[in-house]
């Protein structure tokens, strides 16, 4: 009962992460007449203080000097840090100017740009319905590009520089937060220091336009840290199977918002593009799953084996199912 409990918390968390990520464009238009640069420094400089409230209540600061002894791995959260700063800032300037569904369509190719650059830059090896998805996000760009008179470069920028930011926060292999906190402080002083100038030069919008204002731009720190926060929470209590079919709750939140809020135009060459992604992405998941299912029943058998090695009793192989041999267990 107790296990149930918590994989219900855990989807509970999960959907509370990706739906704050969905919904989130409904927050970028309340900061005007700020703009794009100026709100991505306010976001650096809160989040920072944020991640480092919520570090300083679980009493997790080990982690620092262990970094800090580490070159490598600070020039990676330094990576990571422009990498995200190029995909806020796209962001918030994309949902501010009205391309909020073409916004979205980052977030859904995503995964197929993940999948493209583990096969390029890691030697990946992929399956057949891997490839073929591929595929179909190929062409679904180029749809796009054709029905939009250019290639979807806020969707690709957006889809490439998270999928960088993955990449290189798999190879740090630091906890949520903690991440955070390092990549804010890598950017924290060249985002106060943009903000110091904008007051100095009057054209800060801080208090510009009343107190209500600057609590907003503060409470971008909290808008960055409370999705993070839940998708840590979920992480250890979902399989990730779960989480990587949440994930694309984000996207469909904020196409639905792109459509249905802010009133977007969605041409039929638009409509043909996105319906190739969600069918490239609808493979995808069908493949995972499939693959995940395969994976535990071998894992199962596997370990009835090496139970009978033990002496224990072996139930009887289901019908059609071969029992791993010796070759097979050590592959």
């Amino acid at each position: 009962m107790e296990g149930k409990n918590e994989q219900r918390a855990g989807l509970l968390y999960g959907i509370g992460a990706y739906g704050m990520w969905g919904l989130v464009p409904l927050f970028w238009p309340l900061m005007k007449p700020s703009g794009a640069v100026e709100i991505l420094a306010h976001r650096m400089v809160w989040s920072l203080g944020v991640v480092a409230v919520a570090l300083l209540l679980v009493r997790r600061w080990a982690w620092v000097g262990e970094l800090l002894r580490q070159p490598r791995k600070l020039g990676l959260i330094a990576i990571a840090a422009a990498v995200i700063t190029v995909n806020w800032g796209l962001y918030i300037w994309a949902v501010n100017s009205g391309q909020v569904v073409e916004a979205s369509l980052g977030y859904f190719i995503n995964p197929l740009v993940t999948i493209a650059m583990g096969v390029l830059l890691l030697g990946e090896r992929l399956r057949p319905v891997q490839w073929v998805a591929v595929g179909t996000g190929f062409a679904a760009v180029l749809v796009l590009a054709i029905g939009y008179g250019r290639p979807p470069w806020i969707s690709l920028t957006l889809a490439f520089s998270f999928a960088t930011y993955g990449l290189v926060k798999k190879k740090v292999n630091m906890g949520g937060l903690e991440s955070l906190a390092a990549e804010t402080a890598v950017l924290f002083l060249p985002a106060l220091g943009f903000l110091l100038w904008l007051g100095a030069s009057g054209e800060a919008t801080f208090t510009a336009t009343g107190p209500w204002h600057g609590v907003l731009l503060a409470a971008t720190g909290i808008v960055t840290a409370a999705p993070l926060v839940c998708f840590g929470a979920a992480a250890i209590r979902v399989p990730l199977s779960t989480l990587g079919l949440l994930q694309y709750l984000a996207p469909v939140f904020q196409f639905a918002l792109g459509i249905l809020y802010f009133h977007e135009a969605m041409p039929p060459e638009r409509w043909a593009g996105f319906s190739l992604v969600w069918l490239a992405l609808t493979l995808l998941t069908w493949d995972a799953l499939r693959t995940a299912r395969r994976t535990r029943a071998r894992a199962v058998r596997l370990a009835e084996v090496a139970a009978a090695g033990s002496g224990a009793p072996v139930p009887p192989p289901a019908p059609g199912e071969t029992v791993p041999s010796e070759r097979t267990m050590s592959t």
